[in-house]
């Protein structure tokens, strides 16, 4: 396959080498000088490929990459540097990169990368559209997101036909699943907000007097320890996006309060009087079932219908297992880039046959968090340059010797919800052990705060030494 390549560096020296290596193996090569006229050329020509250099005027390389990736998530980019910057090169990856090549190299080296890059087109199906707009089917990468499985693709087309809508997103998904993720995507795609704020808000992690002082800011004097004025994070995020993750765990008379601001746009500093305004978006995300919640009177029904205006319903991993090698590959890539800050002589090709078949086998309770620090860990750990069954965690391991994902159980009377339980409460309780019942450690370790932890010890009944309920006695609506 021939692919249209956009060359973009400021030295014409190199534009003119590589036009001619180019051309001469057939592709179609088009060229710039400096990140705004590739980001012109690129809006009105069909582009597969673009190399860029990092240092250059107008617009450096990271920011055409993080344009490029914004606009055209499908268009690789090569980013190419005479200094050999481990912090760029790691940075780029980031952001999307499909690679990093130190000037000067060899010429094959970069055929094989082109062709690298033209076999992963194929592989999808086409090559990246023109005009820079999100077209292309089956997309594999969406802003920073990665998964080109259907439910990710429907995600994805949502998002782009919400973005520019002021209304409230309800994002729901297990823990792990990237909820932050899609509401970045949503900010990032919003025409009107993008260049504003984006705040974050883990409404788990913070006790309600906090929170409140959080959300909404304080005036010196309203409580013990405010000695100075505070600003909130509605008054932070005006006119951009807020992002309040779990929002289940607001208590009632905070619910009142983001009624409030949902409907007016108002509140109050906590102490002060003066009504102050916010037009910031918000976005909100749960792990839990906020209908279920309002049935049981500890969610508001006004504020969850407030809520519940567009609604994203993200699947967990083990319902999305043919993005398994794309997620795998796009974290050996970043995680390669640590190996050479650590002086790790060996980069990690891939993972062996049995390894990817645990992988595949294993549930997944953590979702894609949990796969990210797997192969984390690997990268650290392995001393090879292919990752086995034994560089992973124990518990993923083990679903390959016991021939499925999770345990065996003898009662055929499980419904789905409580077999999906088991794995999670053994997580949870082996986390517990690693980190010797240390709750905060055990929270970091799995990637949520300590209220979610908290909440998933008391479903299972877990305390110091053993879980002390059986699986029969968790209430269904614990799932």
């Amino acid at each position: 396959m021939a692919a249209t390549i956009l060359i973009v560096d400021d030295e014409r020296l190199t534009r003119v080498s590589l036009q001619e290596l180019l051309r001469g193996d057939g592709h179609r090569v088009l060229a710039a000088e400096d990140g705004l006229s590739a980001l012109g050329i690129a809006q009105q020509e069909t582009v597969d490929i673009v190399l860029s250099d990092m240092k250059m005027p107008h617009l450096n390389g990271l920011e055409l990459l993080r344009e490029i990736k914004r606009r055209a998530p499908a268009i690789e980019v090569v980013m190419m540097s005479a200094y050999g910057e481990i912090e760029s090169a790691v940075e780029a990856m980031k952001l999307g990169a499909f690679d990093f090549i130190t000037k000067p190299f060899d010429d094959n080296q970069l055929r094989v990368l082109i062709g690298r890059i033209i076999d992963k087109i194929q592989n999808r199906g086409g090559a990246a559209d023109a005009g820079m707009l999100l077209k292309t089917k089956n997309v594999q990468q969406f802003y920073n997101i990665v998964g080109g499985n259907e439910k990710m693709q429907r995600i994805y087309a949502m998002i782009e036909t919400v973005a520019d809508s002021p209304s409230t997103v309800l994002i729901y998904g297990e823990s792990g699943t990237g909820k932050k993720m899609i509401a970045q995507a949503i900010h990032q795609a919003d025409t009107r907000r993008r260049e504003k704020p984006f705040i974050e808000v883990s409404c788990g992690a913070l006790p309600e007097t906090l929170l409140e002082s959080e959300l909404f800011g304080h005036v010196k004097g309203s409580f013990t320890g405010a000695i100075k004025d505070r600003i909130g994070r509605f008054e932070l995020a005006d006119a951009g996006t807020i992002f309040l993750d779990e929002i289940d765990t607001c208590s009632p008379a905070l619910q009142v309060k983001l009624l409030r601001v949902l409907q007016e746009g108002e509140f109050e500093r906590v102490g002060e009087g003066r009504t102050r305004t916010s037009s910031a978006r918000v976005i909100a995300a749960t792990n839990q079932n906020l209908e279920e919640l309002v049935r049981r009177k500890s969610f508001r029904d006004d504020l969850y219908w407030r809520l519940n205006v567009i609604t994203m319903q993200l699947p967990p991993l083990r319902e999305r297992l043919d993005d398994l090698e794309l997620l795998i590959t796009s974290f050996l890539q970043r995680y390669n880039l640590i190996r050479l800050q650590m002086k790790k002589s060996a980069i990690i090709e891939g993972i062996s046959d049995d390894t990817l078949q645990a992988m595949r086998e294993y549930s997944w309770p953590g979702n894609v968090r949990e796969l990210e620090n797997a192969i984390e860990r690997a990268c650290i750990l392995v001393k090879a340059n292919i990752i086995r069954l034994k560089d992973l965690p124990d518990q993923i391991a083990h679903s390959r010797q016991n021939g499925k994902g999770s345990p065996a159980y003898e009662k055929s009377t499980f419904t789905l919800k409580d077999a999906l339980r088991h794995p999670e409460r053994d997580i949870v309780l082996r986390a517990l052990e690693q980190a010797n019942w240390n709750c905060t450690k055990t929270a970091a370790y799995l990637g949520v705060n300590r209220t979610t932890l908290y909440n998933k010890m008391k479903l299972y009944g877990i305390k110091r030494g053993r879980p002390e309920r059986t699986m029969e006695q968790v209430p269904a609506s614990g799932a």
